[in-house]
């Protein structure tokens, strides 16, 4: 009797693996620092001194994140010229679906006529696309999947307690998609992820129902720990800061995205540095500010096709994550 066993057989992945085509959305209802201030105590000059918003998107009550993301991944694929027959995977990070069961990905699969599509929901918070561009590359060049369509969509106004300053003037909502796929040439570079457990309870469900987060310890964790997160990124894609273009860190913050900026800079970053700012005009879309932001400005042109993007997002956890991308 032979004791031999069969040898598995892996399949052969891509290279690399590069971002097709980008595709965001947002709700048409604009929500200003004057339509807030009718409702409590704050200003616009208060808000716009301690977080840089101007106005923010607020989702109707019949549109909810299956139906932004939809929106966003259909403008991807759109954008890079690819049919849905085409795409095999569909990873969604999110971490506002109001049940667990079914997951969006799934359902915006099968809504934008993706047939038999792996999907998967993926949440952590406002770290989730990175996670997601990670989880996509990987994928690509591993074999697992030829082509996979990443959302970071989220309604957190579903979260919010619209009568709590501390976040009812930062949270918002809104999609943003990138469509992956495989390239001769890296056009994303390796994750650099980890998390914070210990710190949990920075932002956490206030009584299971809303999002409550100590800002400004969550303001000096990430002033101070997620710059030299994306630094890391850049050294393991193999570049020097000088070789970025374009920093674009998760919208949490004005004054976080400024802090990120200056320590890079003062670590090599060119003074030229394009650094989004969507925030002002997008508010915080947690897993969705990172598409969301690069979305916007390949519109108004201040990032071209061929730039090097330096993307980090953190939030809830505390999760991070930060990789080297280059723009479709």
């Amino acid at each position: 009797m032979s004791t031999s066993r069969p040898a598995l057989t892996l399949p052969r992945g891509a290279e690399a693996a590069r971002v097709l085509g980008v595709g965001s959305t947002q709700p048409d209802r604009v929500v200003t620092n004057d339509d807030l201030a009718a409702r409590m105590d704050t200003s616009d000059e208060w808000i716009r001194d301690r977080v840089g918003i101007v106005e923010r998107r607020f989702a109707d009550s019949d549109e909810g994140v299956v139906d932004m993301a939809v929106t966003a991944g259909a403008k991807a694929l759109a954008d890079a010229g690819v049919a849905p027959a085409d795409v095999d995977t569909v990873i969604v990070p999110s971490c506002t679906m109001p049940s667990p069961i079914p997951n969006a990905a799934a359902q915006v699969a099968d809504r934008i006529g993706i047939a038999a599509a792996g999907a998967f929901d993926l949440n952590a918070a406002c770290a989730g696309f990175c996670y997601g561009l990670g989880v996509a590359s990987d994928l690509i060049r591993a074999g697992s999947a030829t082509r996979v369509l990443v959302i970071g969509a989220e309604k957190l106004t579903d979260v919010v307690d619209h009568d709590d300053r501390s976040t009812a003037i930062i949270f918002a909502d809104g999609a943003g998609a990138a469509l992956v796929g495989p390239s001769r040439e890296p056009g994303i570079g390796p994750v650099t992820w980890g998390s914070a457990g210990d710190l949990v309870d920075m932002i956490y469900m206030r009584d299971d129902r809303y999002l409550f987060q100590e800002g400004q310890s969550v303001f000096r964790w990430a002033t101070t720990q997620i710059a030299p997160v994306a630094l890391r990124a850049v050294e393991l894609a193999g570049l020097a800061l000088s070789d970025i273009d374009v920093l674009i860190p998760h919208q949490a913050n004005l004054r976080i995205v400024e802090a990120i900026a200056k320590r890079l800079r003062a670590k090599g970053a060119r003074d030229d540095l394009v650094v989004a700012d969507d925030i002002r005009y997008s508010g915080n879309t947690s897993s969705a500010s990172i598409p969301l932001a690069l979305d916007h400005m390949r519109a108004a042109g201040t990032v071209r096709s061929g730039d090097v993007i330096l993307a980090v997002g953190f939030g809830a956890g505390l999760s991070y994550a930060a990789q080297v991308l280059v723009c479709p």
